[in-house]
């Protein structure tokens, strides 16, 4: 069995330090007239999924669980038809101020813009079309490269490796994918994962995923549209900082079975 990846790790950066692990929201607080913290921000990192912005955004306006994602009926959202009203990869990772009796409805909406403005621009849409996609298609891609990239210098490469797969017609095989489909972070994959039935199992199904897989960032929108030159086809962070890419099977074989290694001795030092 191919295993194009296994990396599964998330990082936010929002207050100058990176946190392994799963992203919390990391409200920005000022004191009120009774000295209590209020919140004054929402920072929203890249790589977050809808559902934890959502959860983000009902914590900071200390909202009952489920509001923000029952209110996009009524936001009015400006989305691509292709989206089909999900607004997945268009929740612009960002820091985005709190207004007075600020709504979900308001700041979903003020997300989805700041995305638009960022992602319908001339530069975006030529190299969509220079890499004969549009920019759904390119937000897409942009996400899985956010999802997979170990680093802002491995994005290129990634979305290279997306595209030569494509071009080959085979399946992307991206851990990322079934994940999102699991609606979990994992750096492990199974034989039964792969196996399970979703139109996000990029291991079952051909061509890019029906939607985006998280909110990507600009960053990833650039590597989108501008993948590295290679003939990359696999690709495995054996350990950070540490991403190893091949056009050779044998070879990733052999890079996996590092990155097993490297997991096995770590599972060991934390017993």
């Amino acid at each position: 069995m191919i295993r194009l990846t296994r990396r599964g790790r998330l990082a936010l950066i929002a207050t100058g330090a990176v946190v392994a692990g799963t992203a919390v929201a990391v409200p920005l607080l000022t004191l009120d007239s009774d000295g209590e913290n209020k919140p004054t921000a929402l920072v929203v990192p890249e790589g977050w999924r809808a559902g934890q912005v959502y959860s983000a955004v009902d914590k900071v306006l200390a909202l009952p669980p489920g509001t923000t994602k029952k209110s996009l009926a009524k936001a009015n959202l400006r989305l691509p038809i292709d989206a089909e009203g999900n607004p997945e990869g268009y929740l612009f990772p960002a820091t985005y101020p709190l207004k007075e009796k600020a709504t979900p409805e308001q700041m979903v909406s003020f997300m989805v813009d700041t995305a638009n403005k960022k992602f319908n621009g001339a530069p975006i849409a030529a190299g969509a079309q220079r890499n004969s996609m549009n920019v759904y298609q390119a937000v897409t891609i942009a996400s899985i490269v956010q999802s997979e990239a170990a680093s802002k210098a491995d994005m290129g490469k990634v979305a290279r490796v997306v595209f030569n797969r494509l071009e080959r017609g085979m399946p992307l095989q991206m851990d990322s994918t079934i994940n999102y489909a699991l609606n979990r972070s994992s750096l492990k994959t199974t034989e039964a994962d792969t196996r399970i039935d979703s139109p996000y199992n990029s291991y079952q199904r051909m061509g890019l995923p029906p939607t985006p897989i998280a909110n990507p960032g600009e960053d990833a929108m650039r590597a989108a549209i501008t993948p590295t030159p290679g003939n990359w086809l696999y690709f495995v962070t054996v350990k950070y900082g540490d991403t190893r890419f091949t056009a050779d099977y044998a070879e990733h074989q052999r890079n996996v079975a590092e990155f097993n290694r490297v997991q096995q001795r770590s599972r060991a030092t934390a017993r």
